[in-house]
């Protein structure tokens, strides 16, 4: 079973993936679709207000972030982690369960891009936004950090999402019941 929706101008089959018992979404994935990134960054930028940084969740956001970053000509963008990388230091840490995730996870911010954060106006963007729940955990690392949200931007909406007064998106994606059909 597929959904079949223009996003972008361009066309793509999102194959429908069960969740539990009574509800299936819209798979829906950019990575290795450069042509539909490319044109979602195009389309979001159009739309985005002013921003200092952009940040993302990883991994699904991160070719959308960087394609976004590059068409903007910015010179970074900043990325919240799912594990912590030896790497990193002075760690800020927020705990998010998504529609996608089967289990809790946490959300971790390197600490200098924490500091690059402070005072700054960072534009929050992802594939796709649901329940909302790592959105609110990449506003809590943004306030954490001291910065301020410019705004909350994704390329698809899935069910509540959509009434959301405060985020930029591209397209609505339904909710699905088992067989398939699209929930009221």
């Amino acid at each position: 079973m597929f959904h079949h929706m223009t996003i972008a101008g361009l066309e793509r089959d999102l194959p429908i993936c069960p969740v539990n018992e009574n509800l299936s979404i819209a798979g829906f994935v950019i990575f290795g679709d450069q042509a539909l990134t490319v044109a979602c960054a195009r389309e979001l930028l159009a739309k985005a207000p002013e921003y200092d940084y952009i940040l993302t969740a990883e991994a699904k956001g991160i070719p959308l972030a960087h394609e976004m970053a590059r068409q903007a000509g910015d010179e970074k963008y900043i990325l919240a982690r799912k594990a912590p990388k030896l790497y990193m230091r002075d760690l800020f840490e927020v705990s998010v369960h998504s529609i996608t995730t089967a289990k809790e996870q946490t959300l971790y911010l390197d600490g200098a891009d924490a500091a690059l954060m402070k005072g700054k106006r960072i534009l929050i963007v992802d594939d796709v936004i649901s329940t909302g729940e790592s959105l609110a955990a990449l506003e809590a690392l943004v306030a954490k950090a001291g910065g301020v949200i410019a705004g909350r931007m994704a390329i698809l909406a899935e069910g509540d999402a959509q009434e959301r007064q405060d985020l930029i998106y591209l397209e609505k994606l339904p909710l699905f019941h088992p067989d398939g059909s699209v929930m009221a």
